[in-house]
């Protein structure tokens, strides 16, 4: 079958006749279907990674530099543009603006991670003992399982698998059980570029049989760290399988971004900013503008002009029924519970939701406290209005959340938003931007709490060696 997508383990395509299919949660439609890998699959792949690792660990930087600006090259070419549209609009009905997305952004990470060779340095320091020595190296792990989303299927599997290769690592891919096709074109890609058998291995698994292989992967003795980004939900189960065995996670999780507009910012610019931030995809991305926190010499200014951008927004679908009636379910919650319904119809429409704008009024009422709207990441197209008179208040809300991972500040002042912003709790903050946006080599990185922790660069996936040469002792 043409579009049956197998897995790849030690440098080989593994057929089986377990198979799950993979459908357009759009249409509802089989676009596809993926192998579905075994225990006995996960354990071959992560026992190539180690027999692969023994070499790779070795392999000099010029190397592996050559392959990734190898991989960018060829991921420009338009046969690979083709296939990266295809899938991801096929796997996960994404608009064509989002795979283009995908697409580039994941040339510009190939490029610019070549960046990170220059960190793979060490040190020499003097010792304690008169005479002696101490080498700091820094040297790769072993086999990192790392496990990707199906919201920015290749930009985001792309991230996790980069670096960790980069350092010396080997690495298994398990897919998101939606994209598998998505994210095999990376495997097909670093492979075409040069990359040696068994650096990197792919699985991809069915929804039921998910749990139980991921556990076994966690569990066998050859895997040094995992990464997971994904849901805060399904992140708490990874962190404590990972603790079991008392090994480290770098976990991106949910977001709830807060923006910030202070009131000498430009408006027709933060409106800009905040409804790119809030509707790109759908609002499915897990840095997406979800509370715009607004002082109130220009909230009516402000208000008006998102709500008439978003009157001719034409955004896609979300991702299945089940999410659109999660977005509705709780801005009706926010309705009956006093806030203030700016824009929206409540409606859905084969999975698609209109941009909904909500307001809050904390002062008096205590309306918000407790709402999921304001406290809990919606993954869709609503944004949540807060208006408040001091930045003080303004920081205080930013902070009540148990997200920690995007933010906004809008201001004219950049002094004053950057001291702002050095208050707000979060990894990334953007002075005058979109909350959706990314520095590569950098990405978002939580600070705890439901946004999860850790950071996709060297640090994340290198050991420190210390070794310690001791004077030799003078000669009888």
């Amino acid at each position: 079958m043409a579009n049956l997508t197998p897995l790849f383990i030690g440098g080989e395509p593994k057929l089986s006749v377990s198979t799950f299919d993979i459908i357009n949660p759009v249409s509802g439609l089989v676009v596809g279907k993926s192998v579905n890998a075994s225990r006995e699959d996960c354990q071959a792949a992560v026992d190539a990674a180690a027999r692969a690792f023994q070499t790779w660990e070795h392999s000099t930087i010029a190397e592996r530099r050559g392959i990734f600006l190898k991989a960018a090259e060829l991921l420009a070419t338009e046969s690979y543009k083709n296939k990266v549209m295809e899938t991801i609009q096929s796997e996960t009905a994404a608009s064509l603006t989002w795979c283009t997305f995908n697409w580039t952004g994941s040339i510009n990470n190939l490029r610019a991670s070549t960046g990170f060779f220059g960190e793979l340095n060490g040190q020499i320091l003097p010792s304690v003992v008169p005479g002696g020595e101490l080498n700091v190296r820094r040297m790769a792990m072993g086999v990192i399982l790392s496990i990707a989303p199906w919201n920015a299927p290749l930009t985001l599997a792309l991230r996790a698998v980069l670096i960790p290769i980069i350092c010396g690592n080997t690495v298994v891919l398990k897919s998101s059980e939606y994209s598998p096709r998505s994210q095999a074109v990376i495997v097909e890609l670093l492979h075409e570029a040069g990359l040696p058998p068994g650096v990197l291995n792919y699985v991809s698994v069915s929804r039921e049989d998910a749990p139980a292989r991921t556990a076994e992967l966690i569990s066998h003795p050859a895997v040094r760290k995992i990464t997971f980004t994904g849901s805060d939900r399904v992140g708490r189960i990874i962190a404590t399988e990972a603790a079991r065995h008392l090994k480290p996670c770098i976990l991106e999780l949910g977001g709830k971004a807060p923006v910030i507009v202070l009131d000498d910012a430009n408006i027709a610019a933060a409106a800009r900013g905040i409804v790119h931030g809030a509707f790109a995809h759908s609002g499915q991305v897990c840095m997406s503008s979800e509370r715009v926190i607004v002082q109130a010499g220009v909230a009516p200014l402000l208000i008006d002009a998102i709500t008439i951008l978003c009157k001719g927004l034409n955004i896609g679908s979300l991702f299945s029924q089940c999410s659109a009636d999660n977005v509705i379910s709780m801005v009706k919650e926010a309705v009956e519970g006093g806030a203030e319904l700016l824009l929206g119809d409540l409606n859905i429409e084969r999975a698609t939701v209109l941009p909904h704008l909500v307001q809050l009024g904390f002062k008096g009422s205590g309306t918000g406290k407790g709402l999921r709207v304001w406290e809990k990441e919606s993954f869709g197209p609503v944004v949540v209005f807060v208006v408040v008179d001091t930045v003080d208040e303004a920081v205080e809300l930013a902070n009540a959340s148990e997200y920690s991972l995007a933010s906004g500040v809008w201001s004219n002042d950049t002094y004053v938003a950057q001291r702002v912003a050095a208050r707000v709790r979060a990894g990334f903050v953007n002075i005058n931007g979109s909350t959706v946006h990314v520095e590569p080599p950098m990405s978002a990185r939580g600070l705890g709490g439901s946004s999860g922790y850790g950071r996709f660069d060297v640090d994340a996936f290198t050991d420190l060696r210390v070794t310690v040469i001791h004077a030799r002792a003078p000669s009888d």
